[in-house]
Protein backbone atom coordinates (compact mmCIF):
# COMPACT_ATOMS: atom_id res chain seq x y z
CA UNK A 1 0.00 0.00 0.00
CA UNK A 2 1.32 3.48 -0.83
CA UNK A 3 2.01 5.88 2.00
CA UNK A 4 -0.42 8.68 2.70
CA UNK A 5 0.80 11.94 4.23
CA UNK A 6 -1.18 13.00 7.29
CA UNK A 7 -3.57 15.80 6.36
CA UNK A 8 -2.77 19.17 7.96
CA UNK A 9 -5.18 21.80 6.61
CA UNK A 10 -3.04 24.71 7.85
CA UNK A 11 0.27 23.25 6.66
CA UNK A 12 0.92 26.22 4.35
CA UNK A 13 -0.35 28.99 6.61
CA UNK A 14 3.05 30.63 7.14
CA UNK A 15 4.30 29.77 3.64
CA UNK A 16 1.39 31.31 1.75
CA UNK A 17 2.74 34.85 1.48
CA UNK A 18 5.99 33.58 -0.12
CA UNK A 19 4.43 31.24 -2.67
CA UNK A 20 3.67 33.46 -5.66
CA UNK A 21 7.03 35.20 -5.66
CA UNK A 22 9.07 32.19 -4.60
CA UNK A 23 7.88 29.19 -6.58
CA UNK A 24 8.99 28.75 -10.19
CA UNK A 25 6.03 29.73 -12.35
CA UNK A 26 4.42 27.29 -14.74
CA UNK A 27 5.37 28.13 -18.30
CA UNK A 28 2.73 30.16 -20.15
CA UNK A 29 3.53 28.08 -23.20
CA UNK A 30 2.74 24.88 -21.28
CA UNK A 31 -0.67 26.22 -20.24
CA UNK A 32 -1.48 27.07 -23.86
CA UNK A 33 -0.26 23.68 -25.08
CA UNK A 34 -2.44 21.83 -22.59
CA UNK A 35 -5.48 23.94 -23.44
CA UNK A 36 -4.91 23.32 -27.15
CA UNK A 37 -4.30 19.60 -26.63
CA UNK A 38 -7.58 19.30 -24.73
CA UNK A 39 -9.37 21.43 -27.34
CA UNK A 40 -10.58 24.03 -24.89
CA UNK A 41 -12.98 26.47 -26.52
CA UNK A 42 -14.05 28.62 -23.58
CA UNK A 43 -16.98 26.43 -22.50
CA UNK A 44 -15.21 23.91 -20.27
CA UNK A 45 -15.63 23.58 -16.50
CA UNK A 46 -12.35 23.26 -14.63
CA UNK A 47 -11.59 22.36 -11.02
CA UNK A 48 -8.21 23.39 -9.60
CA UNK A 49 -7.76 21.18 -6.56
CA UNK A 50 -5.27 22.38 -3.95
CA UNK A 51 -5.16 25.69 -5.78
CA UNK A 52 -2.83 27.45 -3.34
CA UNK A 53 -2.60 31.08 -4.51
CA UNK A 54 -4.47 30.21 -7.71
CA UNK A 55 -1.56 30.01 -10.15
CA UNK A 56 -3.14 27.34 -12.37
CA UNK A 57 -6.69 28.55 -11.86
CA UNK A 58 -5.81 32.07 -13.02
CA UNK A 59 -3.70 30.77 -15.92
CA UNK A 60 -6.48 28.53 -17.27
CA UNK A 61 -9.34 30.98 -16.70
CA UNK A 62 -9.00 32.64 -20.15
CA UNK A 63 -9.33 29.22 -21.81
CA UNK A 64 -12.23 27.83 -19.74
CA UNK A 65 -15.83 28.80 -19.25
CA UNK A 66 -15.88 28.30 -15.49
CA UNK A 67 -13.09 27.72 -12.96
CA UNK A 68 -13.60 26.46 -9.41
CA UNK A 69 -10.58 26.58 -7.12
CA UNK A 70 -10.37 24.75 -3.79
CA UNK A 71 -7.80 24.99 -1.00
CA UNK A 72 -7.85 24.33 2.77
CA UNK A 73 -5.75 27.40 3.65
CA UNK A 74 -7.73 30.67 3.95
CA UNK A 75 -4.66 32.82 3.35
CA UNK A 76 -3.98 30.99 0.09
CA UNK A 77 -7.55 31.69 -1.01
CA UNK A 78 -7.18 35.37 -0.12
CA UNK A 79 -4.07 35.58 -2.28
CA UNK A 80 -5.78 33.65 -5.10
CA UNK A 81 -8.63 36.17 -5.06
CA UNK A 82 -6.15 39.03 -5.34
CA UNK A 83 -4.32 37.27 -8.18
CA UNK A 84 -7.60 36.75 -10.06
CA UNK A 85 -8.57 40.39 -9.64
CA UNK A 86 -5.17 41.55 -10.89
CA UNK A 87 -5.50 39.27 -13.94
CA UNK A 88 -9.08 40.34 -14.62
CA UNK A 89 -10.52 36.82 -14.41
CA UNK A 90 -13.26 35.26 -12.30
CA UNK A 91 -12.73 32.27 -10.01
CA UNK A 92 -15.16 30.48 -7.72
CA UNK A 93 -13.02 30.03 -4.60
CA UNK A 94 -13.95 27.42 -1.99
CA UNK A 95 -12.31 26.46 1.27
CA UNK A 96 -11.90 22.69 1.28
CA UNK A 97 -9.68 19.85 0.15
CA UNK A 98 -9.61 16.50 -1.60
CA UNK A 99 -11.19 15.11 1.57
CA UNK A 100 -14.27 17.36 1.29
CA UNK A 101 -15.11 16.94 -2.41
CA UNK A 102 -18.77 16.24 -3.13
CA UNK A 103 -20.62 15.37 -6.32
CA UNK A 104 -22.65 18.58 -6.36
CA UNK A 105 -19.51 20.44 -7.45
CA UNK A 106 -19.24 18.71 -10.83
CA UNK A 107 -19.24 17.63 -13.45
CA UNK A 108 -15.89 18.94 -14.69
CA UNK A 109 -14.04 18.61 -17.98
CA UNK A 110 -10.62 18.97 -16.37
CA UNK A 111 -9.21 18.76 -12.86
CA UNK A 112 -5.82 20.41 -12.43
CA UNK A 113 -3.54 19.73 -9.46
CA UNK A 114 -0.30 21.65 -9.11
CA UNK A 115 2.39 20.50 -6.67
CA UNK A 116 -0.31 19.14 -4.35
CA UNK A 117 -1.20 15.57 -5.32
CA UNK A 118 1.33 14.09 -2.87
CA UNK A 119 -0.51 15.77 0.03
CA UNK A 120 -3.68 13.84 -0.78
CA UNK A 121 -4.83 10.28 -0.30
CA UNK A 122 -4.17 9.76 -3.98
CA UNK A 123 -6.13 6.57 -4.53
CA UNK A 124 -9.18 7.85 -2.69
CA UNK A 125 -8.97 11.20 -4.48
CA UNK A 126 -8.93 9.52 -7.90
CA UNK A 127 -11.96 7.42 -6.98
CA UNK A 128 -13.81 10.59 -6.00
CA UNK A 129 -12.72 12.42 -9.14
CA UNK A 130 -14.00 9.54 -11.26
CA UNK A 131 -17.48 10.61 -10.12
CA UNK A 132 -16.84 14.31 -10.78
CA UNK A 133 -15.20 14.25 -14.21
CA UNK A 134 -17.28 13.99 -17.37
CA UNK A 135 -16.75 11.19 -19.90
CA UNK A 136 -13.81 12.27 -22.03
CA UNK A 137 -12.52 14.52 -19.26
CA UNK A 138 -9.07 14.44 -17.74
CA UNK A 139 -6.81 15.11 -14.78
CA UNK A 140 -3.65 17.19 -15.22
CA UNK A 141 -0.88 17.06 -12.63
CA UNK A 142 1.47 20.04 -12.93
CA UNK A 143 5.02 20.30 -11.63
CA UNK A 144 8.24 22.20 -12.14
CA UNK A 145 11.76 20.83 -11.79
CA UNK A 146 15.36 21.75 -12.54
CA UNK A 147 16.89 19.39 -15.14
CA UNK A 148 20.50 18.22 -14.76
CA UNK A 149 22.21 20.90 -16.86
CA UNK A 150 25.24 23.09 -16.08
CA UNK A 151 23.11 26.13 -15.22
CA UNK A 152 21.50 24.19 -12.37
CA UNK A 153 24.68 23.31 -10.46
CA UNK A 154 23.46 25.55 -7.64
CA UNK A 155 20.73 23.01 -6.80
CA UNK A 156 23.22 20.73 -5.00
CA UNK A 157 24.03 23.32 -2.34
CA UNK A 158 20.46 24.54 -2.20
CA UNK A 159 18.95 21.10 -1.65
CA UNK A 160 21.61 20.20 0.90
CA UNK A 161 20.77 23.30 2.95
CA UNK A 162 17.07 22.50 2.79
CA UNK A 163 17.72 18.96 4.03
CA UNK A 164 19.88 20.26 6.89
CA UNK A 165 17.40 22.85 8.10
CA UNK A 166 14.07 21.16 7.35
CA UNK A 167 11.84 19.81 10.11
CA UNK A 168 13.15 16.45 11.42
CA UNK A 169 10.13 14.40 10.35
CA UNK A 170 9.50 16.18 7.09
CA UNK A 171 7.02 14.47 4.73
CA UNK A 172 9.72 15.03 2.10
CA UNK A 173 11.54 12.01 3.55
CA UNK A 174 8.45 9.86 3.15
CA UNK A 175 7.97 10.94 -0.45
CA UNK A 176 11.58 10.11 -1.25
CA UNK A 177 11.47 6.81 0.62
CA UNK A 178 11.56 3.35 -0.99
CA UNK A 179 7.91 2.57 -0.22
CA UNK A 180 6.48 5.69 -1.84
CA UNK A 181 4.71 5.00 -5.14
CA UNK A 182 5.08 7.52 -7.94
CA UNK A 183 2.10 9.44 -9.26
CA UNK A 184 2.38 7.41 -12.46
CA UNK A 185 2.09 4.15 -10.52
CA UNK A 186 -0.98 5.39 -8.67
CA UNK A 187 -2.63 6.61 -11.88
CA UNK A 188 -1.93 3.39 -13.77
CA UNK A 189 -3.95 1.54 -11.14
CA UNK A 190 -6.84 4.01 -11.21
CA UNK A 191 -9.72 4.74 -13.60
CA UNK A 192 -7.41 7.36 -15.19
CA UNK A 193 -4.76 4.99 -16.51
CA UNK A 194 -4.18 6.45 -19.99
CA UNK A 195 -1.24 8.81 -19.48
CA UNK A 196 0.46 11.45 -21.64
CA UNK A 197 3.05 14.05 -20.72
CA UNK A 198 3.68 17.55 -22.03
CA UNK A 199 6.65 19.62 -20.89
CA UNK A 200 8.39 22.88 -21.71
CA UNK A 201 12.02 23.62 -20.78
CA UNK A 202 13.12 27.25 -20.43
CA UNK A 203 16.18 29.24 -19.38
CA UNK A 204 15.31 31.85 -16.78
CA UNK A 205 17.16 34.58 -14.89
CA UNK A 206 16.14 34.62 -11.22
CA UNK A 207 17.15 37.05 -8.45
CA UNK A 208 19.18 35.33 -5.74
CA UNK A 209 16.79 36.61 -3.08
CA UNK A 210 13.96 34.72 -4.79
CA UNK A 211 15.64 31.46 -3.80
CA UNK A 212 15.27 32.50 -0.16
CA UNK A 213 11.60 33.20 -0.78
CA UNK A 214 11.27 29.87 -2.59
CA UNK A 215 12.60 27.97 0.42
CA UNK A 216 10.21 29.80 2.76
CA UNK A 217 7.30 28.87 0.49
CA UNK A 218 7.93 25.17 1.12
CA UNK A 219 6.04 23.49 3.94
CA UNK A 220 9.16 21.79 5.32
CA UNK A 221 11.09 25.07 5.60
CA UNK A 222 8.31 27.63 6.04
CA UNK A 223 8.72 30.30 8.74
CA UNK A 224 6.23 28.45 10.93
CA UNK A 225 8.31 25.27 10.76
CA UNK A 226 11.71 26.99 11.04
CA UNK A 227 10.84 29.17 14.02
CA UNK A 228 13.84 31.08 15.38
CA UNK A 229 16.16 29.47 12.81
CA UNK A 230 14.54 31.20 9.85
CA UNK A 231 16.98 34.14 9.64
CA UNK A 232 20.05 31.89 9.85
CA UNK A 233 18.54 29.64 7.18
CA UNK A 234 17.89 32.57 4.86
CA UNK A 235 21.45 33.86 5.26
CA UNK A 236 22.89 30.40 4.67
CA UNK A 237 21.07 30.28 1.32
CA UNK A 238 22.40 33.70 0.35
CA UNK A 239 25.95 32.69 1.26
CA UNK A 240 25.78 29.34 -0.55
CA UNK A 241 24.30 30.70 -3.78
CA UNK A 242 26.29 33.91 -4.00
CA UNK A 243 29.04 32.10 -5.93
CA UNK A 244 26.48 31.26 -8.64
CA UNK A 245 25.14 34.81 -8.90
CA UNK A 246 26.18 37.62 -11.23
CA UNK A 247 24.94 41.04 -10.12
CA UNK A 248 22.52 39.30 -7.78
CA UNK A 249 21.02 37.12 -10.54
CA UNK A 250 21.22 33.37 -11.08
CA UNK A 251 20.69 31.51 -14.34
CA UNK A 252 18.45 28.47 -13.98
CA UNK A 253 16.75 26.06 -16.33
CA UNK A 254 13.19 25.14 -15.39
CA UNK A 255 11.08 22.34 -16.81
CA UNK A 256 7.32 22.86 -16.51
CA UNK A 257 5.42 19.62 -16.87
CA UNK A 258 1.83 18.44 -17.18
CA UNK A 259 1.03 14.76 -16.67
CA UNK A 260 -2.35 14.19 -18.31
CA UNK A 261 -4.47 11.27 -17.19
CA UNK A 262 -7.52 10.03 -19.08
CA UNK A 263 -9.85 7.11 -18.55
CA UNK A 264 -8.69 4.06 -20.47
CA UNK A 265 -10.73 3.41 -23.63
CA UNK A 266 -13.25 0.56 -23.31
Amino acid sequence: MPSVIAFEPRRFESAASYYVEGRPRYSDLLIRRVAQFLRFDGTQKLLDLGTGPGLLAVAFAPFAGEVTAIDPEPEMLRIAAAQATAAGVHLTLLEGSSYTLSQHLGPFDLVTIGRAFHWMDRQATLETLDKLIRPGGAIALFATRQPHVPENQWTKDYDALRETHAEPNSPRKTIRGPDWLSHEAILLNSPFAALERISVIERRTTPLEQFVTRALSLSSSSPGRMGTNVDDFAQAIRDALSKSAVDGLIQEVVESEALLAFRSPP
